[in-house]
């Protein structure tokens, strides 16, 4: 007991809102402070997701031209995944697909699945010693069809500012099923500007495509917004387990790490986006890579789970004017 405060909420907490108006109209978000200068927005009416990331009062997240958009919105045709891609700090995608949009198996896939644009099926929150924990359940379920569940942890520290995403996608039906999973996280403005210094300390670096690959030795560096500018894409491998990638902003005097093991999600993708208003950089670690489930099918990076089975995730963000690439 603090014998200084009335209520908790005076020095950290969460506290629950809903939007009113435009395309998020009714959206419940969790709006969650850490008392230690770490402040987040986590979306259950969008797979759990946090929209927003900000520390000291820096915004650290990219937020789309989209803006908040309902579940009810959502078009799984191709790439219509586009028009409600929100994007904030993370946009988790998946389950049944991640990446470009194709037919698998006989199965037309959209882009990035569709865990992203699910209402959770339970989500609240618990104050637990040194952390404030938000718990959601995510069913990406279908008659005749795929059934996944994921369900996530996710732990703020009340003692540091950092905090853990801990996955557990489970399957619930009869047949042998295929997961992707990729943790598409949005570094954005003023975080990210052309003197941001970008560290991913992987052993191989490989570019998506030829465009890509014309640029291959600034994948490092980022630039200003561009009018026209087409996205590049880097896949980066690392030598052990210690997946780890790492933003500073001098101006601001603020990093953010992530860190991961690199052997469960082994498609780690530096996803770079100089566009005007369009300015992104995506940091984003997964167990494939984004080209679509036929190609990690052919390639013999499609993961699959056993009617029963379970597999966990885990994924550490440190924020804060110090250096952190620890192991998560």
């Amino acid at each position: 007991m603090n014998p200084y405060i009335g209520h908790d909420s005076q020095l950290y907490g969460i506290e629950e809102h809903r939007l009113v108006g435009g395309k998020g109209d009714g959206m419940r978000l969790y709006e969650v402070n850490n008392g230690k200068g770490l402040m987040m927005t986590v979306s259950p009416d969008r797979g759990g997701d946090i929209t927003r990331l900000r520390y000291r009062g820096i915004n650290l997240s990219y937020f789309s031209p989209c803006g908040y958009v309902a579940p009810a919105y959502y078009d799984s045709i191709g790439s219509n995944w586009l028009f409600s891609f929100t994007a904030g700090f993370l946009t988790t995608c998946g389950l049944q697909a991640v990446g470009s949009p194709c037919n698998d198996a006989g199965e037309e896939l959209p882009l990035h699945g569709s865990v992203a644009n699910l209402p959770c099926e339970q989500a609240y929150w618990t104050q637990e010693d040194g952390a404030l924990v938000i718990h959601t359940v995510t069913k990406d379920e279908t008659i005749f069809g795929r059934k996944l569940t994921l369900s996530r942890t996710l732990r703020v520290s009340t003692e540091e500012n950092s905090f853990v995403i801990e996955d557990t996608i489970a399957n619930t039906g009869d047949r042998e099923e295929p997961f992707e999973i990729l943790y598409h996280m949005n570094m954005g403005y003023p975080l990210l500007d052309e003197d941001s210094i970008v560290t991913i300390p992987s052993a191989e670096v490989l570019p998506r495509d030829d465009h890509a690959a014309q640029d291959m030795e600034n994948w490092m560096h980022m630039e200003k917004p561009t009018a026209g500018y087409q996205e590049r894409c880097y896949y980066h491998k690392f030598a052990d387990e210690a997946g780890r990638a790492e933003i500073w902003q001098p101006k601001q005097d603020v990093r953010l790490t992530i860190a991961f093991d690199a052997r469960e999600l082994d498609g780690f993708v530096e996803w770079k986006m100089m566009g005007v208003r369009d300015y992104v950089l995506g940091l984003e670690c997964g167990n494939c890579y984004p080209d679509g489930r036929n190609v990690m099918r052919k390639s013999g990076m499609l993961k699959f789970l056993q009617p029963g089975e379970e597999k966990t995730y885990r994924v550490k963000v440190t924020v804060g004017q110090e250096r952190w690439l620890t192991s998560p």
